[in-house]
């Protein structure tokens, strides 16, 4: 089996595992909220963001709400979250510089959303495939390692990680590529214990081979 094979075969047992256009896991209702809440899914569980954002969301329902915070009033709303002083003066950083700089909407490119305080590639990416619907890989934990598993990168960093996906899967599926693997991570391949027994993948992965090898 060649590799484009082997790719081929993956996506479709993904598909028919989890099938496509599956939304964002944060909970929101505009391009904004999912802005936030990606932000603050920074070293963060999803479900833990999801408990925050109701309240933060009341409290600061706007670009312009958010944007005249006051920082320490802010950090009591998200304080539950990892590196909340951070988060917080970020977003009220980002809030100001959509207002001021993009007329209150979220910006599109990759170009302007990293100008963004506190948003890196893997944010700007969700924002694009999720909201804009322009292809793009985000690379998180499970992405990352579970690609590795695979054989579809070499490399531990997250950008080279995903020009690396970016060159051997079809454009087309790169979007739902994220949010296959990402619930993949969470239910099957769990970083520490794995089940590759009850993998889609079990016969597509030369992770899952070698230590179907060894037992």
């Amino acid at each position: 089996m060649t590799k484009k094979e082997r790719i081929q075969g993956i996506i479709a047992a993904l598909d028919q595992r989890y099938g496509r256009g599956q939304d964002a896991t944060l909970d929101h209702s505009s391009p904004w909220e999912l802005l936030v809440a990606t932000m603050l899914s920074a070293q963060c569980t999803d479900a833990r963001v999801n408990m925050v954002t109701p309240d933060l969301f009341r409290k600061y329902p706007s670009v312009n709400h958010m944007a005249e915070a006051v920082q320490s009033e802010l950090e009591d709303t998200i304080r539950s979250i990892g590196f909340y002083r951070a988060k917080a003066k970020n977003l009220i950083g980002c809030a100001k510089m959509i207002r001021d700089r993009f007329g209150g909407e979220v910006p599109a490119s990759l170009e302007e959303l990293t100008s963004l305080p506190g948003v890196g590639r893997k944010t700007a990416n969700v924002i694009r495939g999720h909201i804009f619907n322009d292809p793009s890989i985000v690379v998180d934990t499970h992405v990352k390692r579970i690609s590795g598993l695979l054989g579809l990168t070499k490399s531990d960093k997250p950008e080279e990680v995903e020009k690396d996906l970016m060159r051997c899967l079809p454009r087309e599926d790169w979007i739902d590529w994220n949010v296959w693997l990402i619930t993949l991570g969470r239910e099957i391949c769990i970083a520490r214990r794995p089940r590759c027994s009850e993998c889609p993948l079990e016969e597509l992965c030369p992770h899952a081979a070698r230590t179907k090898s060894k037992r």
